[in-house]
């Protein structure tokens, strides 16, 4: 392009020739649901991604990290669950809950129950 812009092909989201690699072009946390406060909502966010990164083919140890940690600042009862393709049904103290996806289709809940 004259203008200096960037020409992307092959924007497909099959298997094939020219799909995007959607781990990479999705490498930022997507918030889905959250009623925590908005110091909490980051520190925990911020811990998700840290966590995954350091553990990104162990989904257990990246949960027990995060819940780890969970209990640590805010106090005991946090319970976190990482994975991908999973469907969730759970009681939760109010303002203490986050959804969220990372790297595409990784999915982190975190959540408090005492």
């Amino acid at each position: 392009m004259e203008d200096g812009g960037e020409i992307i092909t092959g924007g497909g989201t099959g298997a094939g020739d020219g799909a995007y690699d959607f781990r990479r072009l999705h490498n930022y946390p997507l918030i889905r649901h959250s009623d925590m406060p908005d110091e909490m909502r980051n520190e925990a966010m911020e811990l998700c991604v840290t966590a995954v990164e350091k553990y990104p083919s162990n989904n257990e140890s990246a949960a027990r990290m995060i819940k780890e940690n969970m209990d640590r600042k805010f106090g005991s009862s946090w319970h976190a669950l990482v994975g991908e393709g999973y469907g969730f049904e759970i009681t939760h103290e109010v303002k203490n809950l986050l959804y969220m996806f990372f790297g595409g289709n990784l999915a982190i809940t975190v959540w408090k129950c005492s």
